[in-house]
């Protein structure tokens, strides 16, 4: 019977090849970057790749002879790292201990994550650039300003919101009629929102608040690490069709609606035809326990902004609340909705959306039903019901 090898085995034998002046085969994508987030209950890894690449993740106990502690490790096919990674990125949040990365043959990199503490993981895989997102869950080891675990929604309440305005920087999001970008509306109806909800007392942090590039993982990293009660990001739409108007409101799902698939899609920065594969990896991972208080969420919007708006603007059409796989909501550990302001490809609606009147309005209805939303989770909490 042939010995079992082990991660750490693996990665020595790897390094001895470098040693060795192994040359890189050609073909080969590249570790561009890696990152790491701690929030209160797990630990964020995102590995940026040149290429696409997956392969399953496995985990290996501890072994307390050998000084190796418990472990999960991931082979990344078609990936090349050399030595650009020799030494372990420390991460010691209580939860990680850090992150090893080696060449475990001539064509496949090996990611293995030295833990403290484990209960469970997930990955996810992003384009746009290609990242592999790993999420670590488990009770932290007590280390100094760890902070306490978020409370649930039902017991914190609702004081402070999360403004995430969508696309920026590098990103223009759609350019719609008269050459109006996303970026631009998305940053000036947040700015707008922000105020109100100020007057209502509200603590707000903007995931940007200038025109400059954030990918999702910093986005809900800025989230996460607010402590923030909600998470809205707000975004406007565009269609190939110049005719389609409309307002909508979406929460987290794995939906297959086309529409949805359609937006989500677009806003996840990936082409349709990609997005079957997309939504059968979400489909495997269970969405949000916050999907109820996101769902609340996005009704008081959507009607609040088309009861309100819609009054003084008779043909702003109602496309209603959807659920879709968004990246940026299932990256958000708190009831998060996304907001299409209208789209920018109509002629009527891109005119709008440039005009602060217009968004005057639309940022007070919005703040007013963020309000009610408070209003309503505040007395579920004096009932003592979910």
């Amino acid at each position: 019977m042939r010995p079992r090898r082990t991660a750490r085995g693996l990665l020595l034998a790897a390094a001895a090849l470098l040693l060795l002046g192994a040359e890189r085969p050609p073909g080969l994508g590249d570790v561009r970057d890696v990152r790491h987030w701690s929030y209160a209950s797990y630990t964020r890894i995102v590995i940026e790749l040149t290429r696409h690449a997956e392969g399953p993740i496995r985990r290996l106990p501890a072994n307390a002879a050998a000084g190796r502690p418990e472990r999960l490790y991931l082979d990344l096919p078609g990936i090349w790292v050399g030595k650009r990674f020799g030494d372990p990125i420390r991460v010691d949040d209580g939860l990680l201990r850090g992150v090893r990365l080696g060449q475990n043959t001539l064509r496949t990199t090996r990611v293995v994550l030295d833990l403290d503490r484990y209960q469970r993981h997930r990955v996810l895989l992003l384009r746009n650039p290609e990242r592999v997102v790993i999420d670590v869950f488990g009770p932290r080891s007590p280390i100094p300003d760890s902070g306490d675990a978020p409370l649930p929604v039902d017991v914190r309440g609702v004081g402070t919101v999360v403004l995430d305005p969508g696309h920026g920087g590098r990103d223009p999001g759609a350019i719609g009629v008269g050459g109006v970008r996303e970026k631009d509306v998305t940053l000036d109806l947040s700015r707008r929102v922000k105020r109100r909800l100020e007057e209502r007392g509200f603590r707000v942090v903007m995931t940007r608040d200038r025109d400059r590039s954030l990918s999702l993982e910093e986005r809900t990293a800025v989230a996460a690490g607010s402590g923030g009660d909600v998470f809205v990001s707000i975004h406007a739409n565009a269609s190939r069709r110049r005719a389609v108007r409309g307002v909508e409101t979406y929460y987290l799902d794995v939906s297959n609606e086309r529409q949805s698939l359609r937006v989500a899609a677009r806003e996840n920065g990936v082409s349709p035809r990609e997005f079957d594969a997309l939504d059968r990896t979400l489909a495997r991972l269970r969405v949000a326990e916050n999907s109820d208080y996101s769902g609340l969420l996005a009704k008081l919007v959507q009607r609040r902004v088309i009861g309100g708006v819609g009054g003084r603007y008779r043909d702003v059409e109602d496309l209603g609340v959807k659920k879709g796989p968004f990246y940026v909501l299932f990256l958000s550990s708190m009831p998060s909705i996304l907001f299409e302001a209208g789209f920018l490809t109509n002629r009527s609606e891109a005119a709008r959306l440039r005009n602060g009147s217009y968004l005057d309005r639309v940022a007070d209805e919005l703040a007013r039903a963020i309000g009610m939303y408070r209003d309503q989770v505040g007395t579920r909490v004096a009932r003592g019901t979910p």
